[in-house]
């Protein structure tokens, strides 16, 4: 209830401000699903979230979570705390979990914030995505970096590009190199989305 009232709520306030979204007809809307953002902007999560018809479960850096009050807000929006510097185990197990149950996971493959254009994905998503065989859709966020609180009005959009299946990938052994090549996949996808 929480995260519908807060979900329309945002989505009055960033449609005033000019979002734009494309592509919302690839996101499936049933089975396990991962999206997969750039991330430049604090505003990222909450734009992708806005345009997107199901509830996401965002991973957050887990330092976040050590004020209580923002504690309680992230979890009443289904966000959950992730180690960034090291592989966290608990935020894996979650992940999954959250798939297992047919829903929406929400991950920055690059893992942190990255202003600079040049898109670097770790392998966390996919490993995650072999693992469930949930697909991966990219998800380009443009212009998030560029408006409130640095300046109004500029344009900026939510770009979701089609489904990268895992179908290729069930059964087999999760290699780096499988990764590697899922995860590159990946970024070239967002990036083609932030070029269009």
């Amino acid at each position: 209830m929480f995260y519908r009232v807060a979900r329309v709520l945002a989505r009055i306030f960033f449609m005033l401000l000019g979002l734009k979204s494309s592509g919302l007809h690839n996101l499936p809307m049933k089975g396990p699903v991962i999206i997969a953002a750039n991330h430049v902007s604090m505003w990222d999560p909450f734009v992708v979230a806005v345009v997107t018809p199901r509830p996401i479960h965002f991973m957050a850096k887990a330092e976040f979570f050590e004020w209580t009050l923002l504690a309680w807000l992230l979890g009443k929006v289904n966000a959950f705390p992730v180690h960034r510097k090291a592989g966290d185990r608990t935020a894996l197990r979650r992940s999954i979990a959250i798939l297992e149950k047919q829903e929406v996971l929400g991950i920055f493959p690059e893992g942190f914030r990255n202003r600079s254009g040049e898109l670097k994905g770790q392998t966390g998503t996919a490993m995650i995505a072999v693992k469930t065989g949930a697909p991966i859709v990219p998800v380009a966020c443009v212009g998030t970096d560029r408006f409130f609180p640095l300046g109004w009005l500029h344009p900026f959009e939510v770009r979701v590009g089609e489904p990268i299946l895992m179908t290729d990938y069930s059964g087999q052994k999760v290699k780096s190199a499988v990764l590697d090549s899922i995860s590159e996949q990946v970024m070239t996808e967002i990036e083609t989305l932030l070029l269009k």
